[in-house]
């Protein structure tokens, strides 16, 4: 099963991405992490990443889909995977089919979590995080039992300083405007699962299994 993840911040894509790898035994790709690692191991793509993401900038597509590439190639890809973070772009969505199909592999489906923007904004800023064990809450959604206190291990809960309306906002924005011509892209391939990102969990991931094996 070779599968892409869409969906804006604050979609849900971490917990059904756990969730699907887990079912179909894949690999789950994070481009993010993929850039730690090579950063860490101080591999040649890891050093041509490092100096654009120290300088604010964002990594070039040709390095990008070199690292995802690699990535793929590896041993435990073999039965498939889990692309989250990449393609963002249809720059990128075209460059990987391209080195897919250098390969002799297609995609099997892309699944795209849809949750509107108010939705996503009363998640997002309704977030809090513990300092000590990282747990997380929502004000609204999952509360503490007591207000401001970890139920795990009493450590103190914060608002990220991006958790903001503004910057949610905008970071709504630019995910649109960047992977709506991909949505596009792949929609004209048959290759879309639309799925309800405000369904409970459970059936969230339910709708994506059987849409795949329907």
């Amino acid at each position: 099963m070779r599968l892409v993840l869409l969906g804006p911040p604050g979609a849900g894509k971490g917990t059904q991405a756990s969730a699907i790898v887990k079912k179909y035994n894949i690999p789950h790709i994070s481009t993010g992490d993929i850039f730690r690692e090579n950063i860490k191991q101080g591999t040649e793509l890891g050093k041509k990443a490092k100096e654009y993401i120290d300088k604010g900038l964002l990594v070039p597509d040709d390095i990008v889909v070199s690292i995802v590439k690699d990535r793929i190639l590896e041993e435990d890809c073999k039965n498939g995977f889990l692309l989250d973070g990449f393609p963002r772009t249809l720059n990128q969505g075209e460059a990987l089919d391209d080195e897919l199909s250098q390969m002799n592999l297609k995609l099997d489906k892309v699944i795209n979590i849809n949750v509107e923007k108010e939705v996503l904004i009363e998640r997002t800023i309704g977030r809090r995080i513990c300092k000590d064990c990282g747990a997380t809450y929502h004000i609204k959604f999952n509360p503490p039992v007591k207000e401001g206190i970890c139920d795990n291990c009493g450590g103190k809960l914060y608002q990220r300083d991006d958790d903001t309306q503004e910057t949610v906002e905008k970071r709504i924005e630019v995910y649109q405007k960047q992977t709506k011509p991909l949505i596009d892209y792949y929609t004209k391939k048959g290759l879309i699962l639309n799925v309800d990102g405000t369904k409970k969990i459970s059936e969230i991931f339910d709708e994506i299994v059987e849409a795949l094996e329907g």
